[in-house]
């Protein structure tokens, strides 16, 4: 469903207004956040789900695209995320995910969810 959801990312990212550069970058931000759940959040597991929703935003204080995705997954500790630009970090395979997706969007933030798992949200809006 990974390609089903990118699509649909860039069909409402267009309805919002969003210039093709921002519907790309929103795509990519999506797309990662995604695959982070079912990986890391939901360790891959069949019976766990990933949910995504999108929200279009109103026109203050700049209209724009508010997405969320959630997994079902034990959750974790975001202010323990290593920098990815830290020169021990450099070579790794693995850690930029949420660094690109926080470079690619107006906004990003991560929460713990009281029932269990993580929460992204993210904000595009579009440009002045």
């Amino acid at each position: 469903m990974l390609d089903f959801v990118q699509v649909v990312s860039d069909h409402l990212g267009r309805l919002a207004g969003l210039v093709d550069d921002s519907v790309h970058w929103v795509s990519v931000a999506v797309r990662e956040s995604v695959i982070n759940a079912i990986k890391h959040g939901n360790c891959n597991d069949e019976d766990k789900r990933v949910f995504v929703e999108f929200t279009p935003l109103a026109a203050e204080p700049t209209p724009g695209l508010a997405i969320c995705v959630r997994d079902e997954g034990c959750g974790f500790d975001p202010t323990g995320i290593p920098d990815p630009l830290s020169p021990e970090n450099m070579l790794k395979p693995t850690g930029r995910g949420i660094f690109l997706i926080r470079s690619f969007m107006d906004e990003m933030e991560l929460r713990k969810r009281p029932g269990g798992g993580m929460e992204m949200m993210m904000v595009k809006r579009l440009a002045k």
